[in-house]
């Protein structure tokens, strides 16, 4: 059985914010994950959540038993 390891996390961008990730300035986003971990990661990954008021939510990461990205997605409010 594969193990697939998740990071969740609490995320708002500001839509200019998101702007110095898409226009070069900026590729990588920091948090801290919900337990406590810090966690880096490309911005563009949180791309297709983007909207005109930027990007807030809940959100979880996958990762395969290489800690290879597997999936993120939005959790429900």
């Amino acid at each position: 059985m594969k193990k697939v390891r998740k990071i969740r996390f609490h995320i708002h961008i500001e839509y200019e914010e998101y702007l110095r990730y898409y226009q070069g300035l900026a590729d990588k986003v920091r948090l801290v994950a919900d337990n406590g971990q810090v966690v880096m990661f490309p911005a563009n990954r949180l791309k297709p959540f983007l909207t005109h008021d930027g990007i807030t939510g809940h959100f979880e990461m996958l990762f395969d038993q290489n800690n290879k990205f597997v999936n993120i997605r939005q959790l429900p409010k």
